[in-house]
């Protein structure tokens, strides 16, 4: 049975493709229950690696079916066929945000505060739950018709574990993509997720408010020396509040590097003295 038919047995019509990816693909559909388009990620069992049909998909599934936050794209229903997973979810119909920032070459800062706001809350409500998205970027995060963030595509999601002294055991599988990774997870170092989290944050604010990636990934030795070093090229006409931000996320001592509550607290995500002056 084709996808259409499976989907319309249980009541959408299928539409457009959406995106695709080498074993998954993203397709909109009307619901006839909710009398809304929706979107519809089918994900190919048969296609898919061992590993991520043992144990990503089932993080994902999981984790999706439990979160509920309104910066996170809403699941409506999730169900299988022999060979296709079907995740039903609420359609971003402003597209993602790597879309509206290149149109727009950048956002400005008042814009760019509300939307990151939003973001972070997204996340903050993910940590307190031990859930880590480990794939933050701008590509995953979609906008619905008032231009509100929704944090979509939990496929590298995972719930931590905790030792007997409640610490957070680091992670080890390297998840993302190289311009978002920190420095530890390019290096291969066992690393705390959620402060890997923190530094995808910080380069997304970066591309959101300039327009462009703050590392070049074409040559990743580089590219960890620069971020090693704490280099940043930061667009002149940036408020410093802004650059004072980034520059704390960006903190390649993963110690030092900004929590959630922080950023949250951070004068500029609090909406403080939001004027572009140079430095």
């Amino acid at each position: 049975m084709d996808d259409a038919a499976v989907l319309k047995k249980k009541g959408y019509i299928l539409g457009s493709t959406l995106g695709e990816s080498s074993f998954a693909k993203v397709k909109s559909a009307y619901s006839e229950r909710l009398k809304i388009n929706v979107a519809v990620k089918i994900t190919d069992r048969r296609k898919v690696p061992n590993e991520f049909l043992e144990k990503f998909l089932p993080r994902e599934l999981e984790i999706l079916s439990t979160v509920n936050h309104c910066s996170i794209i809403k699941i409506y229903e999730i169900f299988e066929t022999a060979g296709k997973v079907y995740i039903v979810m609420e359609l971003g119909i402003q597209g993602d945000l790597l879309e509206f920032i290149k149109s727009n070459r950048g956002l400005p800062e008042e814009v760019a505060c509300r939307m990151f706001r939003q973001l972070c809350c997204a996340v903050k409500y993910c940590h307190d739950l031990d859930v880590v998205h480990r794939d933050l970027k701008c590509d995953n995060i979609l906008l619905d018709k008032d231009m509100n963030v929704k944090l979509s595509d939990f496929g590298f999601s995972k719930r931590c574990f905790r030792d007997g002294n409640g610490k957070i055991i680091p992670s080890e599988t390297f998840c993302g993509s190289a311009a978002y990774a920190a420095p530890e997870v390019i290096q291969g170092i066992p690393y705390h997720p959620k402060v890997y989290d923190m530094w995808s944050l910080g380069v997304i604010l970066y591309v959101m408010v300039s327009g462009f990636m703050p590392y070049d990934d074409s040559n990743v030795k580089r590219m960890l020396r620069l971020q090693k070093e704490h280099r940043i090229l930061f667009p002149e006409f940036l408020s410093l509040e802004c650059k004072d931000l980034i520059f704390h996320m960006l903190q390649p001592d993963v110690s030092h590097r900004l929590r959630v509550e922080e950023v949250l607290n951070h004068p500029w995500v609090q909406g403080k003295h939001l004027k572009s002056f140079k430095l």
